[in-house]
């Protein structure tokens, strides 16, 4: 499982050497950008699945496109 957490710096460096103590945590650090994008994919495919249970509604693809 992947997991991304999000802590202050100044409370990064404890969490990070408690967790290189456990032999089953894989750490990898990602840039800002990269965490960014993830965000919004993640809101992006949260907001899709709202429209197709219908707890939000969705709009059309020309209209869209004409805002472009």
């Amino acid at each position: 499982m992947k997991i991304l957490i999000e802590i202050q710096d100044n409370k990064a460096a404890q969490l990070l050497k408690i967790l290189k103590e456990l032999s089953f945590v894989k750490i990898q650090s990602i840039s800002d950008e990269k965490t960014q994008l993830k965000k919004e994919i993640l809101d992006a495919v949260e907001e899709m699945n709202e429209i197709y249970e219908g707890k939000k509604e969705g709009r059309d693809a020309d209209e869209f496109l004409d805002e472009l």
